[in-house]
């Protein structure tokens, strides 16, 4: 193929972040958008000057679309995505996966058995930052990471959670902070640290009213080196406060700010900062640039086209929600809980509960 020729599913804020960094690159295009909306499906497509459709299954039998992404609710990934892999679309799926391992897997073993290629974005591992401490850890230059930690601290209003359901229930956005943006640096802190193998986490709702998910969470984990680490997330720090990584090894530190490497101090008395060319307004405002999602889905292009796995396949984008399920089924639970997990089957009872308050 020439061109790989892109469907994007749904309307919603990140829907024109994709349709941006498609209509971007020289061998992509977008050529249709599915929406519920009538209105902000034409809206959108006429923007974009592409197809506006109202039925899926009917955009879905257009012989020219080679890839679909799905920007929907949370709890709706898997479904428009296994949908496409029928049809036989390769499937790229806005963080999360979904919100449950077996919709996860369900859609990974759909793919697989399709022979159709799942892409899952976290377009912050394409920061420059991110991808200039990869390198310095992958030389040893750090030595024998013995600490990691993320920090996501940001801030969003009462009028942000009551504006949509996708951002406040257990059944649509199968969590708060942890789910919707912490998720990230969660996933970049594995990235860059290894798997992790155990965590205790504890979640609470605070700063909000009538929602059910966290919009504070902490955990302390353990990963499978045996190395120590924190994942801390809220969305009540107004303004918006610095998203961090912290990576300490046996022969320096250094430390990534809003996806910028801002600090790289080793023993040898070396030292030097990083500055990113990519914008990160996005860290601490639900404003977000689309350059690092164009880099993420020109390597997804590239491999749709010669017939390789995105480096983010759907095994890969599985990790950060397994370890997000874990911390939910620690605080749940009051219990210290190891990875893998073999289920999602305690989430029923935590919506049940009416999810996480200020007394747990």
């Amino acid at each position: 193929m020439s061109k790989v020729k892109f469907a994007i599913v749904g309307t919603g804020s990140i829907a024109p972040i994709h349709a941006q960094a498609i209509s971007s690159i020289d061998d992509a295009a977008l050529v249709a958008i599915y929406g519920r909306s009538a209105a902000k499906t034409q809206e959108l497509a006429g923007k974009f000057n592409c197809d506006g459709y109202s039925d899926y299954q009917e955009m879905l039998k257009r012989t020219d679309i080679n890839a679909v992404s799905v920007c929907t609710p949370n709890g709706l990934h898997a479904e428009f995505g296994i949908k496409a892999a029928l049809a036989g679309k390769h499937v790229v799926i806005e963080k999360p996966i979904d919100i449950t391992l077996e919709k996860a897997d369900d859609l990974i073993k759909t793919c697989q058995k399709q022979g159709v290629k799942l892409g899952i974005i976290f377009q912050r591992r394409y920061s420059d930052g991110v991808i200039a401490l990869k390198s310095l850890l992958e030389q040893g230059k750090l030595g024998k990471v013995n600490f990691a930690g993320c920090y996501t601290k940001l801030y969003r209003s009462q009028e942000y959670y009551d504006s949509s359901v996708s951002r406040r229930t257990w059944e649509i956005a199968g969590g708060g902070v942890l789910m919707n943006q912490d998720i990230h640096y969660i996933d970049m802190l594995q990235f860059l640290a290894g798997p992790i193998a155990e965590v205790t986490g504890y979640c609470g709702t605070f700063g909000h009213t009538g929602i059910e998910v966290e919009d504070t969470a902490s955990a302390a984990v353990k990963f499978q080196s045996g190395v120590l680490g924190v994942i801390e997330g809220t969305t009540c720090a107004y303004p918006g406060l610095v998203s961090r990584i912290d990576i300490y090894g046996t022969e320096g530190s250094a430390v990534i700010e809003n996806d910028m490497l801002t600090s790289v101090q080793l023993k040898s008395g070396y030292e030097y900062k990083v500055e990113s060319s990519t914008e990160n307004a996005g860290v601490s405002s639900p404003e977000i640039s689309f350059e690092c999602h164009q880099r993420q889905f020109q390597e997804m292009v590239t491999a749709f086209k010669n017939d390789m796995e995105p480096s983010i396949n759907g095994l890969e984008g599985r990790k950060a929600l397994e370890v997000i399920l874990a911390i939910y089924k620690s605080a749940f639970t009051g219990t210290r809980v190891t990875l893998p997990l073999s289920d999602s089957l305690f989430l029923k009872e935590l919506g049940k509960s009416g999810g996480f308050n200020s007394t747990i």
